[in-house]
């Protein structure tokens, strides 16, 4: 029995029904120490930096809206430039030195588990 016949509608088209249901919570909170530079090209964040050093962060954040609440902790507790933040998508990724974008994910993680009480993903490194 292959899947069109449980759910065709008898035309030959599918029907997908995707649904959402978010929580609170960090889905992925990652550093990429010492990035290539055409990393940064390629997202387009800026070029110019010295990269020695440098590191990209990226969280993934529901509800979408705390993409906002975490760019502000983020930017309020280390050195790094705010790079994109998305309020639909609840993505944000920000830039600097290693030690600074870590403690920037760490501080976003920290607030949201402990004042939120989102259930938080472990800040990965690579």
């Amino acid at each position: 029995m292959d899947i069109k016949d449980i759910i065709s509608n008898g035309d030959d088209r599918l029907r997908i029904v995707q649904e959402l249901v978010p929580g609170k919570e960090i889905t992925l909170a990652h550093v990429i120490a010492s990035p290539d530079p055409i990393l940064y090209q390629k997202l387009g964040l800026n070029p110019e930096l010295d990269f020695s050093g440098a590191a990209i962060g990226i969280l993934t954040v529901t509800p979408a809206e705390t993409a906002i609440i975490a760019a502000d902790i983020s930017t309020k507790a280390a050195n790094v430039d705010l790079s994109f933040v998305d309020r639909f998508s609840g993505t944000l990724i920000t830039t600097g030195m290693i030690s600074d974008v870590e403690s920037g994910l760490k501080a976003v993680t920290e607030f949201c588990g402990d004042k939120l009480g989102f259930k938080v993903c472990n800040i990965s490194k690579t």
